[in-house]
């Protein structure tokens, strides 16, 4: 072995002790007579001293560059009170250097390798080798492990098994574009890379596994933002004969062990289950975070009692009542929000003083009915419903964040209830909320009546706002399976060459299913307190999906070309 400990490991215990430590140089103080030298590996700092006795060997030490990998061997002493470091495990001690050797040299690096980083991050992305050597880097993919590991232990305790499903798979209508991989073998014929393993993991239920799990593998080909890559990784679960209160058990369970496991706190429990159309009513989302205390309230009888034209020719008049008095600034600046996402306006009506002001007021006799108290403003939008709750939920989730008004916590919760169907104006058809694969919580005697009516066994997990994940109950009768097909416009041809591989093993004894599907990117993302999951991905892509330091995507040569049957189509 190259060294007897790790970075982070010497402590006062140690003191007189010699031993040999290996790492990068991360800072370099020369004062002359005595260098200091913080030597990192992921464990931690610890401070090497060459001292003024060894002349010889301080001035070797004085070559020495910035991320350069050295091995020192030395005596363990205790530092002066007045030189401890109390934000290090190791900053009681210093390591007194006795002999060192160079492992490595390093190139001038393109930034300082700090915790405070300003370098842009298409750079950081080009050297993200240097990036991920950031303590703050590192504590990510830490805890990253430590979730992955106590999620298994949980799993595995309640006799699940880890099963893996192929990533090369058929290409199935989910939701985005497929990534396709040419096939040599079967010339002008192409796998896709799976979106997810939903059908695959529905067919080992059909196969007997019972309970099953994977951290399984994900791709989309589609526009990314900070919590979207063209790779992911999802807490894949699928079990028998379950209800939906079995999933919904099993995914508390799950993350209240991984979070206490991990980080050592307890989320709040039990998680409130929301119907989704309550979620839409009251928090103007289908995904809210219940750390935030305002709610959607419903206006519209009061504001049609008046004269105001914007009230009286509305569906509806919906609103958001805050414990401060706005500024018009302010107002302002929450009406340009609202509008961004839809909403035509934003009205007000502030009580300052017991007395009510609204650009409305005079057409109302008294304005008493809308319930503002002293020191509230109320803020409105009118329109049609699916004009008003979006942009109060948005509105909601600014005035949270403006007056810091959420509290603290790891705030779960259930979205439950969705319709199995929306309906897709650009195409003028109806789609699946979710998938397609989805039981009915009634009977389906009029799913082809009126498909938005038929609600789902489905649901969301949400943590402080994010959706971590959806699942459902599945259809496991195949005559169920091919009607809701049809509701989407897929015929029984179309329905048996795109799904029939799924259909047919439908029909050999599918027992009852479910499961879920979580994104372990975000769980990790969201607990690590981190902005985007690109900072607890090793290598991730770019907005524009480039992957900077591999320098992917590339050209393939005209042999391989040639040899898959394909040929690259000049755009002109």
């Amino acid at each position: 072995m190259l060294r007897d400990v790790n970075c982070g490991e010497l402590r006062v215990k140690d003191e007189g002790e010699v031993f040999t430590l290996a790492g990068w140089v991360r800072k370099i103080r020369d004062h002359g007579e005595i260098i200091f030298i913080d030597l990192w590996d992921r464990y931690g700092v610890t401070q090497v001293v060459f001292s003024p006795e060894d002349l010889k060997l301080r001035e070797r030490a004085k070559k020495l560059g910035l991320e350069w990998v050295i091995r020192v061997k030395g005596k363990v002493k205790k530092r002066p009170k007045e030189m401890v470091n109390p934000e290090l495990g190791t900053g009681e001690i210093e390591l007194v250097v006795s002999e060192f050797d160079i492992l490595n040299k390093s190139e001038v690096p393109p930034f300082v390798v700090k915790e405070d980083l300003k370098a842009e991050w298409e750079l950081r992305l080009k050297y993200r080798y240097l990036d991920i050597r950031r303590d703050m880097v590192m504590r990510g993919f830490v805890l990253r492990h430590q979730l992955m590991q106590k999620a298994r232990e949980f799993l595995n305790n309640k006799g699940f098994l880890e099963v893996e499903t192929p990533v090369l798979a058929r290409s199935t209508p989910e939701g985005a574009r497929d990534f396709l991989v040419p096939s040599r073998m079967h010339p002008g014929n192409f796998y896709s890379l799976a979106q997810s393993p939903q059908l695959y993991k529905q067919i080992l239920m059909i196969a007997g596994f019972d309970r099953y799990y994977q951290f399984a593998r994900c791709f989309r080909d589609e526009d990314m933002r900070g919590d979207r890559q063209l790779e992911h990784t999802q807490i894949d679960i699928e079990m028998a004969y379950p209800d939906c209160e079995d999933i919904y058990e099993l995914g508390e369970g799950l993350m209240v062990y991984i979070v206490e496991g991990a980080l050592g706190e307890k989320p709040v429990t039990p998680f409130p289950r929301i119907p989704y159309k309550e979620s839409m009513e009251k928090y103007g989302t289908d995904k809210p975070d219940i750390r935030n205390p305002l709610i959607i309230e419903d206006y519209t009888q009061i504001a049609k009692s008046g004269e105001f034209d914007i009230f009286n020719k509305s569906d509806v008049t919906r609103g958001i009542k805050i414990k401060k008095l706005l500024t018009r600034k302010e107002i302002d600046n929450f009406e340009r929000v609202v509008q961004d996402v839809g909403a035509k306006g934003l009205l007000y009506l502030i009580n300052e003083g017991g007395k009510l002001r609204a650009p409305f007021a005079k057409y109302f006799k008294d304005l008493d009915g809308f319930g503002v108290v002293r020191g509230e403003t109320l803020l409105l939008i009118s329109g049609k419903t699916s004009e008003v709750l979006e942009p109060l939920g948005v509105l909601r989730n600014e005035l949270g964040e403006k007056f810091e008004l959420l509290t603290d916590g790891w705030r779960f919760l259930w979205v439950t209830d969705f319709p199995i169907f929306k309906w897709n104006e650009e195409e003028n058809i109806w789609t699946p909320s979710h998938h397609i694969f989805t039981q009915s919580v009634g009977d389906l005697d009029k799913v082809e009546d009126d498909p938005g009516k038929v609600i789902g066994k489905l649901y969301d997990l949400v943590l402080n706002g994010v959706e971590l994940g959806s699942g459902s109950i599945r259809n496991h009768d195949p005559g169920v399976q091919k009607r809701l097909l049809r509701v989407i416009g897929m015929t029984d041809e179309e329905a048996e060459e795109r799904f029939g591989f799924l259909l047919r093993a439908l029909s050999y004894g599918a027992p009852p299913h479910g499961g879920i599907a979580l994104g372990f990117d975000r769980i990790c993302r969201l607990l690590a307190g981190l902005e985007s999951i690109t900072e607890v991905m090793t290598f991730p892509k770019t907005l524009t999906g480039v992957g900077l330091m591999e320098e992917s995507p590339s050209t393939v040569s005209e042999e391989d070309l040639k040899e898959l049957k394909l040929e690259i189509k000049k755009d002109e």
